[in-house]
C-alpha cells in the first residue's frame, strides 16, 4: 500500500516535475497554454497552483517519493477568491496566444462547477512510469474521506477519455460534458456525493 501524507513546502519541486511529466501531452493544458516553451509553462502554471492555492488554501497530498500528487481547494478554503486574481495576469502570460482560449474554456467550465460548498481536485498526477500500481488512487483517497467527514461532495474535470472510468471508479459521475471553444478537447465535469463511512 503506498505511503501517502501531506505535502510540505519542501516537496514542491518534485512535485513540479511528477505534474509536469503527468500533463506533458494533457488535452487540456495542451489547449490552454501556448505551444512555444509548453514544458516551462506547463511547469510554472503547476508550481503557481501548488505554492499560492492549493498549499495556502487547500490541501495537497503527495506519495512518500512524491511520484503522485493531489491539490484540492476544499469548503473551508478562504482567500481564493483573491489568490486567483493575483495569479491571473501571470497565468495569462503563460497562457500566451492561447490567453483567449483558456479565458473560453473557464467560461464553458464555469456553469457546470459546483455552487455548494465542495471539494475541488484541482490538479492531480502521477509520473508516468509509476501510473498504474494504484498510486493515483491512493493519493486522490484521502481528499475524499475528509470530504466525507464534512459531508461535502467532491468535483472535479478531465479531458481525457480513460479518465472518466478511473474517477468512475472512486464514485464520480458525470454532470456535464463540455466542448471546449476554438477546437479543444471535450472535457468532463464530475462530481462525487459524500458517503457516508
Amino acid at each position: 500500500m503506498p505511503i501517502i501524507r501531506p505535502a510540505e513546502t519542501a516537496d514542491v519541486d518534485a512535485a513540479v516535475v511528477t505534474l509536469r511529466a503527468a500533463f506533458a501531452d494533457y488535452p487540456f493544458t495542451r489547449h490552454t497554454l501556448a505551444a512555444e516553451g509548453y514544458p516551462d509553462r506547463l511547469a510554472e502554471s503547476q508550481r503557481l497552483f501548488l505554492t499560492r492555492v492549493g498549499l495556502r488554501h487547500g490541501r495537497v497530498w503527495v506519495s512518500e517519493d512524491v511520484a503522485a500528487v493531489a491539490a484540492w481547494t476544499t469548503p473551508d478554503s478562504t482567500g481564493l477568491d483573491e489568490a486567483f486574481a493575483e495569479l491571473e495576469p501571470r497565468m495569462r502570460e503563460l497562457a500566451g496566444d492561447r490567453a483567449a482560449l483558456s479565458e473560453a474554456a473557464e467560461d464553458a467550465l464555469n456553469p457546470h462547477r459546483p455552487r455548494e460548498p465542495a471539494w475541488f481536485l484541482g490538479t492531480v498526477g502521477v509520473l508516468p512510469d509509476r501510473q498504474g500500481r494504484g498510486l493515483g488512487r491512493a493519493v486522490v483517497e484521502p481528499g475524499l474521506r475528509a470530504a466525507d467527514e464534512q459531508g461535502a461532495p467532491a468535483y472535479l474535470e478531465t479531458s481525457l477519455p480513460g479518465n472518466v472510468a478511473f474517477y468512475r471508479g472512486l464514485g464520480f459521475e458525470v454532470v456535464a460534458e463540455v466542448e471546449l471553444p476554438g477546437g479543444g478537447p471535450t472535457t468532463w465535469a464530475m462530481s462525487r456525493p459524500p458517503v457516508t463511512r
